[in-house]
C-alpha cells in the first residue's frame, strides 16, 4: 500500500542578512517543503545532497527534529550548500547562492503516495536528469506528483532549456504551483488567468498561483477559486511560498478524504487554498522557514 511523501531537492543552510544580523536557518525549498509536510503529519523522506560539515549537521538536525527521514544516497563527501537571503525593509528576501546539484540516483523509490519536487533540483544540471527520472518512475507507479518550480532567476543559464524544463516536470504531475513571478518568467507577458488556464488546459489537474498578498488562484478543470491572503504582521518572507505548497499537497491529498488525481471541485479548492494561505501567513510571522505544525494550522483562525 502506498504511504507517505517522497520529497526530491536541495537542502542548504540560509544565512539571512538584514540591516543589522546574520542568521543562519537551515533552508532549501524542497526541503522546506519536506519538513512542512512532516510537520502536518505525513510521514516524509527528502532525496538530496547533504555534506558531512557542520552547515550538513545543522540541516541534518533541524529536518530530523521533525521527523523527515534522509534518504542514505543523500550523503556527499561536497560542501553543503548555501543560500544568502537579503531581507529588505518590507521583508522581501532576495538570494544569492553557493551550491551544487548532483545527487545519487535513487534506485528504490519505496512505495509514496505523493512525490514533490522543485526548485534548484529541479532545474539545476546535471542533477535535475536525477529529479526527472524519480519524477517519471514515480508517475509510471501511481503517485501522485507536485511540483513547485520555484525559479532563481541568478542561476538559470540558458532561459529557453528552463522553460522545456519546467513543461517537462509540469506535465508530468498532477499539481502544480508557481508564483507570480516564476508566471512572468516562464510565460512573459501573459496573464495570470492565461497562464492558469494553459496549464489546466495542458492536463495538470491542480494548478495554483500564489500572488504574494494578493493571495492566490487555484484552478482544476473548469473551477477556479480566489484565495485571499490573511492579514499578518511579516517578519519576512523567507519559506513562505514552501510552506503554502506543504499545505496545499497535504490539503488536497490528505484532508477531506484525500484525491483521486481528478478534477477537484471549487469548494475544495477554496478549502484548501485556505488553509494553505493560513500556513503562509504563520510562516511569514516567524523569522526564517519556521513552518506550521498541524496544531499550529488547526489552532489559527484567518484573518480576512
Amino acid at each position: 500500500m502506498s504511504t507517505g511523501a517522497l520529497v526530491v531537492g536541495e537542502a542548504l543552510v540560509d544565512e539571512v542578512v538584514t540591516d543589522s544580523t546574520v542568521s543562519r536557518y537551515p533552508g532549501g525549498s524542497p526541503a522546506n517543503v519536506a519538513l512542512g509536510l512532516a510537520r502536518l503529519d505525513v510521514v516524509t523522506r527528502l532525496h538530496t545532497m547533504i555534506g558531512d560539515d557542520s552547515d550538513g549537521e545543522l540541516v541534518r538536525r533541524h529536518l530530523a527534529d521533525s521527523g523527515v527521514a534522509l534518504t542514505p544516497e543523500s550523503a556527499t563527501d561536497r560542501p553543503t550548500s548555501r543560500a544568502i537571503a537579503t531581507v529588505g525593509a518590507d521583508g522581501s528576501a532576495t538570494y544569492r547562492f553557493a551550491l551544487g546539484w548532483e545527487p545519487r540516483r535513487l534506485e528504490a523509490l519505496g512505495d509514496p503516495a505523493i512525490i514533490h519536487t522543485g526548485s534548484l533540483g529541479a532545474f539545476l544540471e546535471p542533477g535535475s536528469g536525477v529529479t526527472l527520472d524519480i519524477i517519471r518512475r514515480g508517475r509510471a507507479a501511481g503517485a501522485l506528483i507536485s511540483f513547485d518550480p520555484n525559479i532563481r532567476p541568478s542561476l538559470i543559464v540558458d532561459a529557453d532549456r528552463s522553460r522545456e524544463q519546467f513543461t517537462e516536470l509540469a506535465l508530468a504531475s498532477n499539481l502544480t504551483k508557481l508564483s507570480d513571478e516564476d508566471a512572468e518568467f516562464l510565460f512573459p507577458g501573459t496573464s495570470i488567468e492565461s497562464v492558469v488556464d494553459r496549464l489546466v488546459d495542458s492536463g495538470i489537474a491542480v494548478v495554483g498561483v500564489t500572488l504574494g498578498s494578493g493571495g492566490a488562484i487555484l484552478a482544476s478543470g473548469t473551477h477556479r477559486a480566489h484565495i485571499p491572503a490573511d492579514a499578518v504582521t511579516v517578519a519576512d518572507t523567507v519559506g513562505a511560498g514552501d510552506s503554502f505548497m506543504a499545505a496545499l499537497i497535504w490539503s488536497i491529498t490528505v484532508e477531506d478524504g484525500g484525491w483521486d488525481g481528478h478534477a477537484v471541485s471549487e469548494s475544495r479548492l477554496l478549502a484548501a487554498g485556505t488553509r494553505a494561505a493560513r500556513a503562509a501567513a504563520i510562516t511569514v510571522s516567524r523569522t526564517g522557514a519556521d513552518l506550521p505544525t498541524l496544531s499550529d494550522l488547526r489552532a489559527v483562525s484567518p484573518t480576512r
